[in-house]
Order: C-alpha cells, then sequence, then structure tokens
C-alpha cells in the first residue's frame, strides 16, 4: 500500500514557465521580424542579429564574471531583450551603437537590480530611449523601406509621425494627406510617402498576429493592449474631432511604436501591474500619455516613455490594487 504524502501548497503543477514565456513571446515576434526583413533586407538583418548577439554576450558576461554566478541563458529572456531592442532601432544604425545600446539594456536596465524578475523598468525600452537621447540624429534616420541590399547608406524619409507632427506644428491639416491610406499603413506599405520607422512598426497586421498567438497560447491577457489601443483611439478621435490638424484615430493607432509597445513592452510580465483592475489603469495611463507625447512633446513618438513612466508607478498600483485573497469571500459571507 502506497503512502499518501500531504505538502504544502501548491498541489498542482502547471506547464507554465519562464522559457515557454519567453520563447513564445518570440515565436509571436516571428511575422514582423519575417516582414522585416523583406522591406528593409540586411539592415534589418544586421540590427537584429547584433542587438541579439549583443545583448546574449553582455548577459554571459556581466552574470558570470561580476554577479559570479551561473549563466541562464537558456531561459530566453536575453534573445527577447536583444529582439525587442533590434525592433526599436531603424534598419541604417550602425552595428558600435546598437552594441553601445545593449550595454544599457542588460547592464543598466536588468543586471543592475539583479537580473530577470528584479528589472523595475523594460530593458529593452531604457536601451532605446537612452540611445534616442545619446544620438538623436543616428536614431531619427528613417530608411525608406525597399533598399534591401542598402544599409548604413541608405536613403531616408519623412515618417507618418513625422508628417503629423509637421501638422500640429504648423496648424495645416492639409500636411495630413500626405499619409498613407489606413490599408497601407496596416501592411506597411509606406515606401510612397517616405521612412517607415524602426524595425518592429513597419506593419501593424504583423504584430496582430502576433497578439492573436499569445492570446491562444494565453502568454498575455487582452487588458493592457485593448486598454491602450481603446485609449488612443478615443482619446486621439476627440482631438480629430475637435481641430482637423490632428490626425484620425485610425492613423494613430496604425503609425509609429503603438501596436508594438502595447502588445509586446507593456505586457512585461516584471514591469506591469499583477491584477487585471490594475492592467487596466496601467493601459489607459499609457495610452493617454502616448497621446500627449506625440501631440504636445518634443518627440513625434511617445509610447517608449510612456511605458517606462508608468513601469516607475507599477509599485504603486500593485500596492492599492490587490487582489482578494483565496477564500476572502467565502468567509465574509459566513459571518
Amino acid at each position: 500500500m502506497s503512502k499518501l504524502i500531504v505538502s504544502l501548497s501548491p498541489h498542482a503543477h502547471g506547464s507554465d514557465s519562464v522559457e515557454r514565456n519567453m520563447y513564445g513571446v518570440i515565436i509571436a515576434l516571428i511575422p514582423a521580424l519575417l516582414v522585416s526583413f523583406l522591406y528593409f533586407g540586411i539592415g534589418s538583418a544586421v540590427v537584429c542579429a547584433s542587438s541579439v548577439a549583443a545583448c546574449v554576450f553582455f548577459e554571459w558576461a556581466i552574470t558570470k564574471y561580476i554577479m559570479k554566478r551561473e549563466p541562464t541563458l537558456t531561459d530566453g529572456s536575453a534573445i527577447l531583450t536583444g529582439l525587442l531592442l533590434g525592433f526599436n532601432l531603424p534598419s541604417n544604425l550602425p552595428v558600435w551603437i546598437i552594441i553601445i545600446g545593449a550595454l544599457v539594456a542588460i547592464g543598466i536596465g536588468k543586471m543592475t537590480f539583479g537580473g530577470l524578475g528584479c528589472n523595475p523598468f523594460n530593458p529593452a525600452l531604457v536601451g532605446r530611449c537612452f540611445l534616442l537621447v545619446s544620438f538623436p540624429a543616428q536614431m531619427t534616420s528613417w530608411p525608406i523601406p525597399g533598399q534591401l541590399l542598402n544599409y548604413v547608406d541608405a536613403q531616408t524619409g519623412a515618417t507618418p509621425l513625422s508628417v503629423m507632427k509637421a501638422a500640429i506644428k504648423s496648424g495645416d491639416a492639409s500636411l495630413l494627406n500626405q499619409l498613407p491610406d489606413s490599408l497601407s499603413m496596416l501592411l506597411g506599405n509606406t515606401a510612397l510617402n517616405g521612412g517607415a520607422g524602426t524595425l518592429g512598426e513597419v506593419c501593424a497586421l504583423a504584430l496582430l498576429i502576433g497578439f492573436a498567438y499569445m492570446l491562444w497560447k494565453k502568454i498575455i491577457t487582452w487588458h493592457i493592449p485593448v486598454s491602450i489601443l481603446a485609449t488612443v483611439f478615443v482619446f486621439s478621435g476627440l482631438l480629430h474631432v475637435a481641430n482637423p490638424i490632428y490626425a484620425s484615430p485610425i492613423a494613430e493607432l496604425l503609425s509609429g511604436g503603438l501596436m508594438l509597445g502595447a502588445i509586446f513592452m507593456a505586457t512585461d510580465y516584471v514591469t506591469s501591474p499583477m491584477t487585471h483592475k490594475g492592467q487596466v489603469i496601467y493601459g489607459i495611463a499609457i495610452g493617454a500619455l502616448t497621446v500627449i507625447i506625440r501631440n504636445w512633446g518634443s518627440y513625434p513618438e511617445g509610447m517608449s516613455f510612456a511605458i517606462l513612466i508608468m513601469n516607475a508607478f507599477t509599485p504603486l498600483i500593485n500596492t492599492y490594487i490587490k487582489p482578494k485573497r483565496f477564500g476572502e469571500v467565502a468567509r465574509k459571507e459566513s459571518k
């Protein structure tokens, strides 16, 4: 007769793991990665490969030689950070700048705080914003898609967000006629109207496919992405109705890094709130901040800054919005 051993909870084991989730997100990014190869060719390959390799190397070196711990590269977090950092960069960025961004993302954004699970800010966005402030000219030079064999010498042009910002500054709503149509922005076909932005924002449809995959695999929930997108749609729609110099809500949704940030960056487990209610509040705040920075800030894009700002508020949200304890409702009903 076998013994019945009763141990402390939890008594059930799920298939969820850090590795499963990290590689699941990487799989979800594959459609956008393939589209970036299609539009930018060798530039996309160089930027993504350099970013991933540098992030993996710096995590290995810092963990082994500075933190004196056994490296855990197999969990996929360094690969994902490198891929997301590459997605936030233009396709003509020099390799030496990419390496600096990877060092900041891993060394400052992640390992300084103790490694995976301890970082208060999204590491890829830390690296991206550092490069944007340090190398503004290189980080805002947007190659025109279709130059598959050009890398550093690729011809550049204005992005849809740049056109939107120019319309606001000049007060001339007719400038918005230069924007691609909604279908072109959904598919990433903005070559006729100028640059397409960073690698990861070239095709909204590819990012939405990744979003559907992560929902299907239950890697993330809908609360953060939907609350961000809904807030941007409503806020920008009200501005557009009030004054036509502001772009339509559809154009706002399909341009820049909004989809990439809402789906893949803001949903980072470590830097986002734990509860669904907290995630909705978090998402609404990110959406509102993004619209404010886009329309009245110095930069055409505000998604990265909005996410980092709300990363700082995540501990506060978690403190005041907590899930109910197990059995709490039953105890109240019994009294």
